[in-house]
């Protein structure tokens, strides 16, 4: 369906100005190219943004049938729509990833926050350090639903294994924005802390890590 006047004065726009200059309703409207029976891209951009509070890491986290029901696009818009944001959300996690060391929490925490927030699952990370404390790795070991994720012991301890590592820290998110942690992870950072130390391998911290907020079972004197 031919574009309406609006949205191709939108991409006129982006040609002439740059996209920097264009709102969050106008890029996304780019990405959905065309109007959806008689509304124009820009309104259902911004219907869409209006759905969520106007939150780009909120509209991130909708999944693909959510996109197609809920909001009324098709299979092509919706997947386009969601490989833009998750392009995004990788842009924004290999800008502050290059981190070789490992100094404190907040490193960990600055790492981690853009590639976990914003999904409407949790997912759960370990990180592989030297004895020094420098990366070796960064591995999605596992991701579930909105209420956790099952997490293999012996997976995790094997690539430390294979990496030579002197310790981990383990990260995953809660999508519930609630950064305390539940007693199934409690339970799960203790067998992780067993299975590790039979190699000689410490775990130096489990950090759950939400949008605004994180929690970090070092501190808290849960671990170490």
């Amino acid at each position: 369906m031919a574009e309406s006047e609006e949205d191709r004065a939108v991409r006129e726009r982006l040609v002439t100005r740059g996209a920097g200059r264009l709102s969050d309703a106008e890029l996304v409207s780019i990405v959905i190219r065309e109007r959806i029976k008689t509304e124009p891209a820009i309104d259902t951009a911004r219907r869409l943004l209006a759905g969520v509070d106007g939150s780009l890491t909120r509209l991130a986290g909708l999944s693909f049938r959510e996109l197609r029901s809920s909001c009324g696009l098709g299979a092509t818009r919706a997947a386009m729509l969601l490989a833009a944001l998750e392009l995004g959300r990788r842009l924004r996690f290999e800008g502050v990833s290059e981190v070789s060391r490992i100094e404190g929490t907040q490193d960990v925490v600055r790492m981690f926050r853009p590639l976990v927030t914003g999904l409407s699952h949790e997912e759960f990370w370990v990180l592989y350090l030297t004895a020094g404390n420098r990366v070796l790795d960064r591995v999605r070991v596992s991701q579930g639903g909105v209420a956790g994720t099952v997490v293999d012991y012996k997976i995790v301890v094997k690539r430390a294994v294979e990496l030579l590592a002197s310790s981990l820290i383990l990260v995953h998110n809660h999508p519930s924005g609630v950064a305390r942690p539940s007693e199934e992870d409690r339970m799960l950072t203790d067998k992780l802390v067993a299975a590790a130390s039979l190699f000689d391998i410490s775990v130096l911290d489990h950090l759950v890590i939400t949008d605004g907020d994180h929690f970090s079972f070092r501190q808290e004197g849960l671990v170490g």
